[in-house]
């Protein structure tokens, strides 16, 4: 596992903190380019999760440690950001809800668990599931996703070796081999933006896919603060030609960017 592989760094602990910062933002460079590499085969898999989306499914995480908080961040996101109903994408985390502060030992060990969380969804064959582990081989998350394809659901992964068991235990893989850490395995640098990269472009595509984006604009954001109540009207005043005061009323007439948009326009 190349993630595993020694640091190229060596006596960090003499190092001066501006050659420390320098060293990790020269590795954090590499990052995109690894994902670059494998935008075929996360195409696929936003193809297949928009399909499924579109006829009624709905996308799950399932990682442990990082892979899993970011699961869930992702997750977490996708209603402000595209309207959605909180339960269209779900991030689930070995060791529970608590583990997304204080890490549950041993909880990514458990082959069986993931599909038993997964139960408490109702989950059918019209769902997705991706299972995020930087190392490829959680056993959480191989467990997860051997039982969930045998149930007829969707599955890919994200990961940041090549060839290892999670991979394997899917369809629709993307590897994003980003080689070994700035601090040996410590997967939550470099493997860990790879992933929240990849989970960024996944959610993002599928829901440009889906209709969430007018132009370049989230229209269907949810307008929970003062700051997207503003952004909101300036997307309104951009797109109408209007004044900050039409566009204020506008929006407090009809709760959302989309829906003044189409009272105006027609």
């Amino acid at each position: 596992m190349t993630t595993e592989a020694p640091s190229t760094y060596q006596n960090l602990e003499n190092w001066p903190t501006t050659d420390i910062l320098a060293g990790m933002n020269h590795e954090d460079q590499t990052v995109p380019l690894a994902v670059s590499k494998a935008l075929p085969q996360l195409e696929k898999l936003v193809e297949a999760t928009v399909a499924r989306l579109r006829a009624g499914g709905r996308l799950f995480y399932i990682g442990a440690g990082t892979s899993g908080r970011l699961g869930v961040v992702d997750a977490s996101e996708c209603p402000p950001t595209f309207g959605v109903p909180a339960g269209l994408v779900v991030g689930i985390m070995a060791g529970g809800d608590g583990a997304i502060r204080q890490a549950v030992e041993g909880a990514e060990d458990d082959a069986q668990q993931a599909w038993l969380d997964l139960q408490q969804f109702a989950v059918t064959a019209k769902d997705v599931l991706v299972g995020i582990a930087a190392s490829g081989r959680t056993p959480y998350v191989i467990g997860g996703l051997q039982a969930a394809r045998a149930a007829g659901l969707a599955t890919g992964c994200v990961v940041c070796n090549a060839g290892l068991a999670v991979a394997a235990a899917c369809e629709l893989p993307v590897e994003v081999v980003t080689g070994p850490e700035f601090i040996t395995g410590s997967t939550r640098l470099k493997a860990g933006t790879a992933q929240k990269l990849v989970l960024n472009m996944l959610t993002t595509a599928t829901f440009i896919r889906l209709g969430r984006v007018k132009g370049n604009k989230m229209v269907d954001m949810q307008l929970s603060n003062e700051k997207l109540v503003d952004r909101g009207q300036r997307m309104l005043m951009d797109e109408l030609g209007i004044a900050q005061p039409e566009a204020a009323a506008l929006l407090a007439r009809h709760g959302s960017v989309r829906a003044a948009l189409l009272a105006r326009q027609g």
